[in-house]
C-alpha cells in the first residue's frame, strides 16, 4: 500500500462509528498522558487508529486558534492544513466582502482543508471547493459534513488549473506558499504560480481575490488588482489580490480585525523626518506592510523619527485605530548601563521591549537591563534609530 494510500484509510478509518468514538474518548488527554492512554486505548483498537485519533486530538487542540474551538473540536486537519489554512475571522471578512457583491457561487481553487470554504458558504454563497491532494480533499470533504454545510459545499478532488469555473460567479485562489524548504517568497514559485492565478481571477464572471504571502513586493502586484493587507489583532495574517467587481485597480489598503476598521491608500508622499515629539504612534503591522505609514502620520499630524523606520512622532495626541500609541518620556542615544540606572532609580519592574532598526535582542536588553526585576512600575523601551543614530526612546502605551 502507498503512503498516500495509508493516509487515506487511517483517515477513513476516523470517520467510522468507532474512530468518532475513539476521537470523543481521546479529546481531553494531555500532551503528557498520551503515551499512558495509548497503550490503555491499543487493548481495544489498532494501534493505526489509536495513533490517528490521538494524532487528530493535537491538531484540534492546535487549531482552536485558528478556528475557535466550538468549530475545532468538530473539525478534521492535516498538519500542513492547520499550518496554512485561513483563520476563521480573516475568511469570514473575505467572504463578506463576497457577499456584499451579491456573489453566489465561488470556485474555491487550492481550498486545503475547507477553511475559505466553511466561511464562504456560511456567508450563503454555494462554494466548489477543489484541491488536487487526495488526503486535503477527503478532510475538506468531512468538515463540509461535520459543519452541516454539505447541501452549500461541492469538494472535488483535481488539479486546479484543469477546473472549468465558467459556471461560477467569483474565484478565490489560495495557492500554496511552502515547498519542501519552507516559505517560498518567489510569486512565480508557488503552486500553482502567480501569473497562472491571476488569469484565472482575469477569467472570473464577476470577481475573484488571490490570497497572496503579506511579503508579495508591490511591484508585483498586477496593475489590474486590489491590493489588501489584512491583520488580525495585531498581527498581520495575508494579502489579498482583488479583481473584476470587487476592485479599484491600483488601489492599496489596510483591513484590521476585529472591526474591520479599512485604511485606503490615497498616494500621499513620505511624511517628513521631525525631532521625537511628544507622542510616538507605531503604525499596524498591515498598514507598513500596504506601505500606507503616510496615511497615519497625517491622520495624526506627525512625521517620521527617520527615513527608514516606521515609527510616527507628534506632538498632539490623535488617537488613531490604525497605530498604537505612547507618550515619550525620554530620547536617548543608546546605552545599556545609562537604561539599567534609569530603570532602577524609577524603581521599574516591568519592561517592555520593541525593536525597529535595531540589531539588539529584545530579550538580551531585558536580562542586562532590568537583571532582577524589583519595582512596581513598568516602562515601554523602544530600540530604534533617530535620524540614523541607534537610540532608545522610553514610554507608556495610551489606551486604544
Amino acid at each position: 500500500m502507498s503512503e498516500t494510500a495509508e493516509h487515506l484509510a487511517a483517515f477513513a478509518a476516523l470517520l467510522t462509528a468507532e474512530g468518532r468514538a475513539l476521537l470523543d474518548e481521546v479529546r481531553e488527554v494531555a500532551p503528557g498522558g498520551e503515551l499512558a492512554a495509548a497503550t490503555r486505548l491499543r487493548r481495544d483498537h489498532s494501534p493505526e487508529l489509536v495513533s490517528a485519533a490521538l494524532t487528530q486530538a493535537r491538531l484540534r487542540a492546535r487549531a482552536a486558534a485558528k478556528f475557535g474551538a466550538e468549530d475545532a473540536r468538530r473539525m478534521f486537519f492535516t498538519p500542513n492544513g492547520v499550518e496554512q489554512s485561513t483563520r476563521a475571522t480573516v475568511a469570514a471578512h473575505r467572504a463578506a466582502r463576497f457577499a456584499d457583491l451579491g456573489v453566489r457561487s465561488v470556485a474555491d481553487l487550492c481550498c486545503g482543508i475547507g477553511g475559505d470554504a466553511v466561511a464562504l458558504a456560511r456567508a450563503g454563497i454555494r462554494v466548489l471547493a477543489v484541491d488536487r491532494d487526495p488526503l486535503t480533499a477527503a478532510v475538506a470533504r468531512a468538515n463540509a459534513e461535520a459543519l452541516g454545510l454539505t447541501d452549500l459545499i461541492e469538494v472535488r478532488e483535481a488539479d486546479v488549473t484543469e477546473v472549468d469555473t465558467a459556471g461560477h460567479d467569483a474565484v478565490f485562489v489560495d495557492p500554496a506558499r511552502r515547498g519542501g524548504r519552507g516559505r517560498i517568497f518567489d510569486p512565480e514559485a508557488y503552486s500553482p504560480p502567480l501569473s497562472w492565478a491571476v488569469e484565472a481571477a482575469r477569467g472570473a464572471a464577476r470577481a475573484a481575490a488571490l490570497k497572496v504571502a503579506p511579503g508579495i513586493p508591490h511591484e508585483a502586484v498586477p496593475d489590474a488588482a486590489e491590493a489588501e493587507w489584512i491583520s488580525d489583532g495585531g498581527d498581520v495574517k495575508e494579502a489579498v489580490l482583488w479583481f473584476g467587481e470587487a476592485a479599484r485597480p491600483g488601489a492599496v489598503c489596510a483591513t484590521l480585525l476585529p472591526g474591520p476598521r479599512r485604511l485606503l491608500g490615497r498616494g500621499l508622499p513620505d511624511p517628513e523626518v521631525r525631532p521625537v515629539g511628544r507622542y510616538l504612534y507605531e503604525p499596524d503591522g498591515a498598514v507598513i506592510r500596504a506601505h500606507l505609514v503616510a496615511e497615519v502620520a497625517e491622520e495624526v499630524g506627525g512625521g517620521l523619527i527617520d527615513g527608514t523606520i516606521a515609527f510616527v512622532t507628534s506632538d498632539e495626541l490623535r488617537p488613531t485605530p490604525y497605530a498604537a500609541g505612547y507618550e515619550i518620556t525620554d530620547v536617548l542615544p543608546f546605552n545599556v548601563k545609562r537604561l539599567k540606572a534609569l530603570l532602577r532609580e524609577r524603581q521599574v519592574g516591568t519592561l517592555t521591549v520593541k525593536k525597529r532598526g535595531s540589531a539588539v535582542e529584545p530579550e538580551e536588553l531585558r536580562r542586562k537591563a532590568l537583571p532582577k526585576p524589583q519595582g512596581r512600575n513598568a516602562v515601554t523601551v523602544f530600540l530604534t534609530r533617530v535620524v540614523g543614530a541607534p537610540a532608545m526612546l522610553l514610554g507608556h502605551p495610551l489606551p486604544r
